[in-house]
């Protein structure tokens, strides 16, 4: 891995930038990469297009900002609108089933129940933004699983650790359907 931009998209409510910080723990400190967060503030991060990116690196990181983004999770139409312009060539595009792809060209997208599964497998709409990353690491590996399922465990209050594995799981598995 060179160096890879991964941009997590949707409502405030959605848990994006909370997925961010996730994914850069996983790189950072469990995967030993460098890695870089920015996200969305102000009002901005609560609209329905708040935003977290990730870049992940084996090499140093000479500019903090993504400019082709190699990974998408948008879970809302406004997101995917916003935050869609500067994608690399055949970049990977994680959507909510209920976002409308068809202003997407030359992107490989994946059309999935990421907010029906937290709301109605799971039971908890908070743990999206988990489901969204395990959906994320398993198509794209750009953090090992274990180096995932350790940030998440260390992000989460005491005693929701294995809800939130279990959270993981159902991602990976979306994925693999």
């Amino acid at each position: 891995m060179d160096r890879k931009e991964v941009r997590l998209a949707g409502a405030g409510t959605h848990g994006m930038i909370e997925a961010g910080l996730i994914l850069q723990v996983a790189a950072a400190i469990y995967d030993d990469k460098n890695a870089h967060h920015v996200q969305s503030y102000g009002p901005e991060a609560r609209s329905e297009a708040a935003r977290s990116e990730v870049l992940i690196s084996d090499g140093d990181i000479d500019y903090p900002k993504a400019t082709q983004v190699d990974a998408l999770v948008a879970t809302t139409q406004a997101a995917l609108e916003r935050y869609s312009n500067d994608l690399k060539p055949g970049a990977l595009v994680i959507l909510d089933k209920e976002v409308d792809s068809a202003s997407l060209v030359n992107a490989t997208v994946h059309h999935l129940p990421l907010l029906e599964t937290a709301e109605r497998s799971l039971g908890k709409p908070s743990l999206l933004p988990i489901v969204a990353l395990g959906v994320l690491v398993e198509l794209t590996g750009v953090v090992t699983k274990p180096a995932l399922e350790s940030a998440v465990r260390d992000h989460v209050p005491r005693g929701g650790e294995e809800l939130h594995i279990q959270a993981l799981e159902a991602g990976y598995k979306l994925a693999r359907v």
